[in-house]
C-alpha cells in the first residue's frame, strides 16, 4: 500500500486561472489550447464538471519530472499532478487523487482502482495488476493515468482501517462514488493539459479495484472503453459474510491452522491432485476435478493419513478434526439467513485444496500471502493484528459500517442466523454488491478482461465464475464472447503467490481488442517467482491447461486447453476439431 502524499495548500495563481480559462471557453479544443504542467499549479475544477454531488476540486500540487530508470522499469517524463475534490458533508474527508500527464501522450487514459478499504493512492507509475515485467509500463507507454484514494486518509493499518464507514458520504465515495469523481476530476485535468479529451479511456483493479472496475463500466459505461478486472470483489458484501463464515469456523477452539499444519495440507493436496492435469509440477490445473476428489479427513500425506490419530491435535504434520472442520468450511458455500439488495443469500466458498494458506516458504513474496491469508493469530475479541486479513476486515466492518460501534464483537455476528443488523448489510450491499448488467457497456463496443487465481481464499474464483456464468445467462455465450474473456490462473492465490506468480500483458490484449477489434488469443502468463520464466497458457474459462504428455514442462506450448470432463482433449486432432467449430481456446467470434 502506498500511503498518502502531503498536500500542499489550494492556491491560486494566474497561471493556473489561465488553465482553467483554456478549459472553461467554448472555443474548439485543439493542441494549440494545450497547458504546460506549470500551468496546471492551482486549477480549480468546477463542481459542475464531476457528474456526481460535491463542491469542486484544485489541483494543489503539478511537478514535471524527468525521465528515470531504464528498459522496462523506465518512467519517462510526465507532469505529476496531485489534486483534491472537496465533498458536501463539511465533517466528510477530501478525495486525494492523482494523475501522471507523460510529456509524449499517446491520446489515452487509465484508471488504477484500489484494494481492501483503499486509503491510499495506487502508484500512477505502476503497471497494471500482474503487469508485464518485460514491457514498458502504462504512464511511459503515453497513458495519463490516475488514481485516488476512494475519499478517505487511511491510517497505520493501511487497507484494512474502516474507520471512515462512520461518515455516510465518505462510506458512499469508498461504495463507489469516488469513481466517477475522481475520473471526471482527471478528465478535466487532462483536457486541460493537452488540450483534448482521450480518444480511449480504460479502468484496471484487483480485488476491491476489481470491483471497481466492473461497478465504473456498469454504472458509468459511456466513461470506459475497456476494463481489466483481476480477482474482483464484484460481489464484496456477498465476500465479506463469507468471510466472516470462514472466520468463525477458525476461531472455534482448537480449529486454527499454524503455518506448518497449513503447508501439510497444502502438501496432502498437492500429492493427491497434482497429476490431474497431466504433470506433477506444484500447480493444480483441473481444480475442479480436485474439488471433487479431494478430503481432508481420508487424504494420506506420504504414507500417513493427514488427519490426526483419533482427530486429536498431536503435531504439525497433521490435522485435527476441530481443524478438519474449519477447512472444510471455507470450503463449502455460505449460506446467509437474510438476502442482501439483489437477492443474494450465499458465498460460493473458496478453492481451500491446494491453496497457499500462508506457509513457510524462502519467497521473498511469501510474508505478502501470510498477510492475505490466514496470518499468524487465531481470530479473537479484541482482533488481533496478525489475525487473518478477512477476520481484521470483518471486524472493520462491524465496528465501523454495520454497528458503528467500536465496542461490537465481530465473533458475536453470524450471517447463517438472523441478525438486527440486517438491514445495515443490505444497504452496503447496495454500494458493493455489483450487477452483472454490463449491456450498455457491451452496446457501445466496450471489452472487459477478467483473470483470477484458482487458489485464492479471500476474494474466491469461484464468485468469479459466478459473474461469468451470469453473464452467459444473461446474453448466451456466443454474444458474451464478443467483448468478455475470463482467465484462471493456477498456483496463484489473492494478488500474489510464491507458487506462480503471473505476469500478462492484458494492457496490450485488451488495446488490439477495444481499438483493433482482434480478440484476445493464445494469451500467456509468465511466472516470476515459483519457477522464474516459465509459461503457462492463459485457457478460456472453462478450460484448464492439460500437459501434452511431452516437451518442456516450462512452456506455455506444451499444454493445451481442454475443457472439464474432456479428459482426452489436449490431442491435435481434438484441438483441430474445436476451431473447425469455432469453440476452441482461442476462436475468435
Amino acid at each position: 500500500m502506498n500511503s498518502p502524499h502531503d498536500l500542499e495548500a489550494d492556491r491560486w495563481s494566474g497561471r493556473g486561472l489561465a488553465a482553467w480559462i483554456l478549459v472553461a471557453c467554448a472555443a474548439p479544443t485543439t493542441a494549440a489550447q494545450a497547458a504546460t504542467c506549470a500551468d496546471l499549479v492551482g486549477l480549480a475544477i468546477p463542481a459542475s464538471a464531476i457528474g456526481l454531488p460535491t463542491t469542486g476540486g484544485a489541483v494543489t500540487s503539478a511537478t514535471l519530472v524527468p525521465a528515470a530508470g531504464s528498459g522496462a522499469a523506465l518512467v519517462a517524463e510526465y507532469c505529476r499532478v496531485n489534486g483534491q475534490i472537496s465533498p458536501v458533508d463539511p465533517s466528510a474527508p477530501k478525495i486525494l487523487f492523482r494523475v501522471a500527464l507523460p510529456t509524449s501522450w499517446n491520446q489515452k487514459a487509465l484508471m488504477y482502482g484500489g484494494g481492501g478499504f483503499d486509503g491510499s493512492i495506487p502508484s500512477v507509475t505502476g503497471n497494471v495488476p500482474s503487469g508485464p515485467t518485460d514491457k514498458p509500463l502504462p504512464v511511459t507507454r503515453g497513458y495519463a493515468v490516475f488514481a485516488s484514494d476512494s475519499g478517505h486518509q487511511a491510517g497505520p493499518t493501511g487497507s484494512l482501517d474502516g474507520s471512515f464507514g462512520r461518515n455516510d458520504e465518505a462510506l458512499a465515495n469508498w461504495g463507489g462514488e469516488a469513481l466517477k469523481k475522481t475520473r471526471d476530476a482527471a478528465m478535466y485535468i487532462i483536457t486541460a493539459r493537452y488540450g483534448a479529451a482521450p480518444l480511449k479511456s480504460y479502468f484496471a483493479g484487483g480485488s476491491t479495484g476489481g470491483r471497481e472496475a466492473l461497478q465504473s463500466i456498469q454504472r458509468w459505461p459511456r466513461d470506459w472503453n475497456g476494463a481489466i478486472a483481476w480477482y474482483p470483489a464484484w460481489n464484496q458484501a456477498s465476500a465479506m459474510l463469507g468471510g466472516q463464515v470462514a472466520t468463525l469456523a477458525l476461531a472455534k477452539p482448537g480449529a486454527y491452522l499454524n503455518a506448518n499444519k497449513r503447508l501439510a495440507l497444502f502438501q496432502a493436496a498437492m500429492q493427491a491432485c497434482d497429476h490431474l492435469d497431466g504433470l506433477i509440477d506444484g500447480l493444480i490445473n483441473n481444480q475442479a476435478a480436485c474439488n471433487a476428489t479431494f478430503d481432508p479427513a481420508t487424504a494420506m500425506l506420504n504414507a500417513s493419513p493427514l488427519r490426526c490419530p483419533g482427530g486429536a491435535d498431536t503435531g504439525d504434520t497433521c490435522l485435527s478434526d476441530a481443524q478438519i472442520a474449519a477447512v472444510r468450511t471455507m470450503n463449502v458455500p455460505a449460506h446467509f439467513a437474510f438476502p442482501l439488495a439483489r437477492g443474494n443469500k450465499e458465498y460460493p466458498g473458496y478453492n481451500v485444496w491446494g491453496a497457499d494458506l500462508g506457509i513457510t516458504s524462502a519467497s521473498p513474496l511469501e510474508p505478502i500471502v501470510v498477510f492475505l491469508n490466514l496470518g499468524s493469530a487465531q481470530p479473537a475479541n479484541p482482533m488481533p493484528a496478525t489475525a487473518p486479513y478477512i477476520s481484521q476486515q470483518l471486524d472493520g466492518v462491524l465496528k465501523n459500517i454495520i454497528t458503528r460501534d467500536l465496542t461490537f464483537n465481530p465473533l458475536s455476528f453470524d450471517p447463517r442466523q438472523h441478525s438486527d443488523w440486517s438491514h445495515r448489510w443490505r444497504e452496503l450491499s447496495r454500494m458493493i454488491d455489483q450487477s452483472p448488467d454490463i449491456s450498455d457497456f457491451a452496446a457501445r463496443g466496450g471489452k472487459l478482461l477478467l483473470a483470477h487465481g484458482l487458489q485464492d481464499v479471500l476474494v474466491s474464483t469461484r464468485a468469479t465464475e459466478d459473474y461469468y456464468d451470469r453473464l452467459v445467462q444473461m446474453f448466451g455465450s456466443d454474444r458474451v464472447r464478443r467483448f468478455v474473456r475470463f482467465y484462471e490462473v493456477p498456483g496463484m492465490g489473492h494478488a500474489f503467490s510464491s507458487q506462480f506468480n503471473p505476469a500478462w500483458d492484458s494492457l496490450t490484449a485488451l488495446e488490439q481488442w477495444a481499438e483493433g477489434g482482434v480478440a484476445p488469443a493464445n494469451q500467456v502468463a509468465v511466472d516470476t517467482a515459483g519457477v522464474p520464466g516459465r509459461t503457462r497458457p492463459l485457457c478460456d474459462y472453462p478450460k484448464w491447461a492439460r500437459y501434452n504428455g511431452a516437451g518442456d514442462i516450462n512452456s506455455a506450448a506444451s499444454f493445451t486447453c481442454v475443457s472439464a470432463g474432456r479428459e482426452h482433449e489436449g490431442r491435435p486432432d481434438d484441438e483441430r476439431q474445436d476451431r473447425e467449430r469455432g469453440d476452441g481456446p482461442d476462436a475468435d467470434e
